[in-house]
Order: structure tokens, then C-alpha cells, then sequence
């Protein structure tokens, strides 16, 4: 590749001087020299020049110095010329200015040739560095915008930034896995027109995802209307469980809102069911080396799908493990019970995560005193529960309980279908 230096010098001879010193590297096209006798005439040189590689300046030139130039190429925007100044060997104090300007380097006069050549060789070589490194830049960018189409922003990063990084293999995290689901959403698939179905179901996962995005969050897989969702992956998120249940409420809250606004538009949308629960899972890319699928596997990631279908029976829109809800600073939420999910010997306790203003509702306390006194043994909870759904008839959890109880079950352990 052909370097091509600007020699900025109003000394007449320092043109033969070069050219004669650099006939073998110019007679093999190794470099090309353009010479300004100043710097007025070097600005134009760089206008109809825009592939210079470096500039080679004097300091004391009549019309604009070296300085004034080197100034002027700073304040140039897309400009990334590396200059050398050359200046006599006692005029340091502008020699200081110009290295503060951008200079790159300097050499003395009278000038070393061989000196020359070493330091033209070392800022070309920099030069080199710098161009590779944009390059890099370039392509992470260029790749990251289009792999954000398709993937969470976290993971089209890392992606951008070494897709190596995401061994094929896949790696043991400390991960929370979330899981949505709509109910009924096939029954009414079959009942809708495809196009009412297509903007319904794009507008329901555009909200969905940014919500998802907005936490940080890692969407693992969309199968029709449901999300996987992970936290802590690809990178380390020490809350990852704390962003998971955020994330859980805040995609309850706009499910609820998508419901009422598709229900004004005469289309009956089901309730979306929300799981979520933490500990370890394999992550990494299994598309088996020929295609990309980002996902996680273990009882982690089991028990998530699990407690989303828990949901149906429960009554509950979002069921959250004890183990998620245990990394969670200052948890709020209702207890649900201790869950016999299915493919599991040891009960879970799970939660109905709230927040702020539903727990401090006084509901949220009668129903924390009706299932302590579940949790204990005491008759008097089938009294609790049904006092607490005299005033709140649509408490779907309480209802559950108390249904629970009238059918003689005692205990907080629930079997579920």
C-alpha cells in the first residue's frame, strides 16, 4: 500500500533534498511525496487530497506557520492526519505547543535523514494502528445496528463485539428466567382475521420487548405470543433477580393495558401469565453450529415455565419463586403457597409479587393475617379468607384459597394439575 506525506517547507532545496534521498521507496511506489510551501498551500493540498496519510511540517513559514496549520487541522472535522513538525533543535517552547496541538512527533533541524526515515516509518506504522482500529469500530457498529433487528440490545452487543464470546457450549449462570404467556391466545387465533391477528400480535410484542429491553433484560425466545426472557446473560447482572421481577410487574401492568385497549377495539385478548425464577441454567448459542439460537436450559429455567402455568389455577397473574424473590431486596408480595409443580418431589414456596401502592393497600394485610393463620394450622383461616372476599370479590388468590379449604385441603401445600 502506497503512503502518501505532505511536506509543508518554504526552504526551496528540502524538495530535491527528498526526493533524492527516497528515490528507491518512491521508484517503488512505497510512497508518494506532495510538497506546500506553506500553510495555506498545504490546506489546499489536503482539499484536493483527501487519502494523505501524514503531514510533515516546518514551524517558521510566512503566510501560516506550523502552528496555525496544525490548529486548523484540529479543528477540521473528519481530519486524522498525523503530523511530524520539524524545528530547530533550541526551539522547544514551540515545539511543546505543537505536540499539545496533535502532532504526533518532531524531529530537529538540521534534519537527519536516516532520523527522517525512522520516524516517517514509526508514524506510518501509527497510523496503520489507527486506521484498524476505526475500521473495527466501523464494522462492530455497522454490526450492531443490524443484529439489534433481531436480537436484545445486551446480546447484539456482545455479538457485535465477539460473537466468540458466546461459546457454542454454552456456560453454568446464575441466571432469572421469566416466562409470558397469553391465555387462550390459540382459540383466538382461530377466530380473528389474520390481518387484525398480525397487528395485534406486533403491537402486543413491540410493547412486551421494549418493556423487556428497558430492564436489561435478554428476550431468549418468542414463540408466538409468549417471551423466555433471561437475566443475568449473556453478561453478569448481580440483580438479575430484582430486574426479573421489576420487569415481571411492568409487563403486567402494560399487558392490562393492551387488554383494555384491544377490548375497546372489540377484540377479546386473554390475560397474560408471567413466571419467574432464579438460580443456575446452561446459557450459550445451540443452533448446533450452523444456526444462532441464544437460550438456556435447566430445572431453572423448568421451573419458571412452570409457575407461569401455575398461574391458571392460582388465579394469579404473576408467580414468582421464593428463590427469586429471596434475592430480591425488600420484596413485596403475597405468599402463594408451597407448590407442588409437576416433575418435582420437594414442594416451592411461590409469590404473587406487588407493588408499592397494592401492598400497602389494607387488603394485601388481611390477606398476609388469613394466610399466616392458613400457615399454621388455624381453623380460623377459612373465616379470614372469606372475610377478605366480602371486600374484595375479585381477589382471585383468596378465592382460590378459600375454594381450598371449603374442599377440607389444610396446609399451605398446593398439588397442582
Amino acid at each position: 500500500m502506497t503512503a502518501r506525506i505532505l511536506v509543508v517547507d518554504d526552504e526551496p532545496d528540502l524538495e530535491v533534498l527528498i526526493v533524492q534521498k527516497f528515490r528507491r521507496q518512491i521508484r517503488d511506489g512505497a510512497v508518494i511525496f506532495l510538497f506546500a510551501s506553506d500553510g495555506v498551500d498545504a490546506l489546499s493540498v489536503i482539499d484536493g487530497n483527501s487519502d494523505i496519510d501524514m503531514v510533515l511540517c516546518d514551524i517558521n513559514m510566512p503566510r501560516m506557520d506550523g502552528l496555525s496549520l496544525l490548529e486548523k487541522l484540529q479543528q477540521a472535522e473528519g481530519q486524522q492526519l498525523s503530523t511530524v513538525i520539524v524545528s530547530a533543535y533550541g526551539d522547544m517552547a514551540n515545539i511543546r505547543t505543537a505536540m499539545n496541538r496533535g502532532a504526533f512527533d518532531f524531529i530537529t533541524k538540521p534534519i537527519d535523514f536516516a532520523d527522517l526515515e525512522t520516524t516517517i516509518a514509526k508514524t506510518l506504522k501509527h497510523r496503520e494502528v489507527l486506521h484498524e482500529a476505526h475500521r473495527r469500530q466501523a464494522v462492530a457498529e455497522r454490526a450492531h445496528a443490524s443484529l439489534s433487528r433481531y436480537f436484545s440490545p445486551n446480546l447484539a452487543e456482545r455479538l457485535a463485539g465477539d460473537a466468540d464470546g458466546l461459546a457454542l457450549a454454552g456456560q453454568w449462570r446464575e441466571v432469572a428466567s421469566l416466562f409470558t404467556d397469553i391465555t387462550s391466545f390459540t382459540t383466538l387465533v382461530e377466530t380473528i382475521d389474520p390481518a387484525t391477528l398480525g397487528a395485534l400480535l406486533n403491537d402486543y410484542l413491540a410493547g412486551m420487548t421494549d418493556v423487556v429491553f428497558a430492564h436489561e433484560g435478554t428476550v431468549a425466545k418468542i414463540v408466538g405470543d409468549a417471551l423466555h426472557v433471561l437475566f443475568g446473560a449473556p453478561g453478569e447482572q448481580q440483580d438479575h433477580a430484582a430486574r426479573a421481577v421489576a420487569c415481571a410487574l411492568e409487563l403486567d401492568a402494560l399487558s392490562q393495558s393492551f387488554r383494555d385497549s384491544w377490548r375497546d377495539k372489540g377484540v377479546a385478548v386473554g390475560t397474560t401469565r408471567i413466571g419467574v425464577h432464579a438460580g443456575p441454567a446452561l446459557v450459550g448459542n445451540f443452533g448446533g453450529g450452523r444456526f444462532f439460537d441464544y437460550t438456556a436450559y435447566g430445572d431453572t429455567i423448568n421451573i419458571a415455565a412452570r409457575l407461569e402455568s401455575a398461574n391458571k389455577q392460582l388465579g394469579t397473574r404473576i408467580c414468582v419463586s421464593g428463590s427469586a424473590a429471596a434475592r430480591v431486596d425488600g420484596f413485596r408480595g403475597r405468599p402463594v403457597g408451597d407448590l407442588m409443580l409437576r416433575g418435582r418431589a420437594e414442594a416451592l414456596r411461590a409469590f404473587e409479587p406487588l407493588s408499592s401502592k397494592q401492598y400497602d393497600d389494607p387488603s394485601t394485610a388481611s390477606y398476609l393475617e388469613a394466610f399466616g393463620r392458613l400457615e399454621a394450622g388455624d381453623a380460623n383461616a377459612l373465616t379470614a379468607f372469606a372475610a377478605l372476599i366480602g371486600k374484595c370479590p375479585d381477589d382471585q388468590l383468596a378465592s382460590f384459597h378459600l375454594k381450598r379449604l371449603l374442599n377440607g385441603a389444610k396446609g399451605t401445600r398446593i398439588s397442582l394439575d
